[in-house]
């Protein structure tokens, strides 16, 4: 499971390009698609698999892992260019909280933080693109958000164009 939460975590913060001024959701559409996933093993490979679709105001991607479906990915514009609010939805129902997607050019930061018993945790992955079909994702954890500790590191491969044609936005 915390294989699979890093691998929603890394890819959420993926894509690539530029935004259209009347589709906020322009560069997601790249998640649309298929990609490989390699960490620390170069033998371990993840595949994941992204269907991704405009649903009314939304923007949604269900993410699959080595066949098993992980979660639904819901994106929500936060008021500017490259700025999202997202929610991961499990398979069991479950969200796992709001987190935040900034996108600056070819790096892009998914941030969010949980509370248990009064403490605090942060969690930031950070993905650098090379072009459409290639990004290095770096995850790490802090417990005052200033001072990081990498937990995982990985590339991720594009193996497959994406699956749907985009949707326009009314």
């Amino acid at each position: 499971m915390m294989r699979q939460a890093w691998l929603v975590l890394m890819f959420l913060s993926f894509a690539a390009c530029a935004f259209a001024a009347d589709d906020p959701y322009a560069s997601l559409r790249l998640y649309d698609g298929t990609w490989e996933s390699r960490g620390a093993d170069p033998q371990k490979v993840d595949r994941l698999t992204d269907r991704c679709a405009d649903v009314g105001n939304y923007f949604v991607c269900q993410q699959t892992v080595n066949g098993k479906t992980a979660a639904l990915l819901v994106f929500v514009p936060a008021g500017e260019a490259g700025h999202f609010y997202v929610q991961n939805i499990l398979p069991d129902g479950h969200a796992t909280g709001r987190g935040e997607l900034r996108i600056d050019g070819d790096r892009w930061t998914f941030s969010s933080n949980s509370e248990e018993n009064g403490k605090k945790t942060f969690y930031r992955t950070v993905n650098v693109f090379t072009g459409t079909d290639r990004i290095h994702s770096d995850s790490a954890v802090s417990t005052d958000g200033e001072h990081w500790t990498v937990t995982r590191t990985g590339e991720l491969i594009r193996v497959s164009a994406q699956l749907q044609t985009p949707v326009k936005r009314r």
